[in-house]
């Protein structure tokens, strides 16, 4: 299987568990790794047998920005499922990263993987 990645996407969500958080757009940024087979668009150098990088950025966007979830896994579980479900993803890893959510830190996040 080969990966097709999109690094530091950056889409703003009302996320968080504190009362201010609900109150404001915060900013994350999110590195996504998805399991395609890349044979068929190599030997087509057609965008209809590739997974199109523009659309599935602008889906997280605004799957994210639909959003009112309190915790990082919860986004990052929500946009795993429609991912796999809309572009037919078998297998992705998202990482969701809260920049300035904790003193000290450049940022806070989860990894989560699914599929095979």
């Amino acid at each position: 299987m080969d990966i097709v990645f999109i690094r530091r996407l950056e889409a703003d969500a009302v996320i968080g568990v504190h009362e201010w958080e609900r109150q404001v757009r915060q900013r994350l940024r999110l590195d996504l790794e998805l399991g395609a087979d890349t044979a068929r668009a190599a030997a087509t150098d057609a965008i209809d047998d590739a997974l199109d990088y523009n659309a599935l950025a602008e889906r997280v966007k605004a799957l994210v920005a639909e959003s009112g979830f309190r915790l990082v896994e919860s986004l990052a579980e929500h946009v795993a499922d429609r991912l796999r479900q809309e572009f037919g993803v078998p297998w992705l890893r998202i990482t969701v990263h809260k920049p300035g959510a904790v003193a000290g830190t450049e940022s806070v996040g989860v990894i989560i993987e699914r599929g095979e």
